[in-house]
């Protein structure tokens, strides 16, 4: 995870570049969701931060919002993963699966990828690796407008957890 502490009056007080430096690794690999909401300065609480990032993401383009979610890495994936995504996914015991598990995982994914053409999201920081299984279960028998929803809403609890962190 980025090494920083910030609170909100530097947050408010940086110049677009550097807001958009700090705080662009919120939304994975989606910068462009901390360049919209510099433009609501100055946050008078963190909350106020994160509903103007989730503004941001809520008024782009549909191409936009399907772009941040395919840039999430598939759970108990090894590949293209941030550092924060390492660390959540890391507190859910996900790097640890046993064998069996890390198939199952990979076959659960195949089959949400398959069907939803997204990679599943959900915010591990609540979850433990049993619940995240079970989750992918259930959500396997949604459609996809509900599995997009559905994921950007886990997207911004993930963005919360990761401003809190800062």
């Amino acid at each position: 995870m980025i090494a920083m502490s910030l609170d909100l009056n530097d947050i408010n007080n940086l110049d677009k570049p550097a807001f958009v430096h700090k705080l662009g690794f919120v939304f994975e690999h989606s910068p462009w969701v901390a360049d919209a909401a510099w433009y609501h300065r100055p946050f008078s609480s963190l909350t106020e931060l994160h509903q103007a990032m989730i503004s941001a993401v809520e008024h782009a383009e549909w191409s936009k919002k399907l772009d941040l979610i395919e840039a999430h890495p598939d759970l108990a994936g090894k590949v293209h993963m941030t550092k924060e995504s390492q660390k959540e996914q890391s507190s859910a015991g996900l790097d640890q699966l046993s064998e069996a598990e890390s198939k199952e995982f990979l076959e659960l994914n195949k089959a949400y990828t398959e069907k939803f053409r997204i990679p599943f999201i959900v915010a591990v920081k609540e979850n433990t690796k049993d619940e995240i299984k079970h989750a992918l279960k259930e959500r396997l028998m949604n459609n996809r407008e509900t599995e997009i929803n559905t994921a950007l809403q886990e997207i911004y609890k993930i963005a919360r957890y990761r401003l809190e962190d800062i």
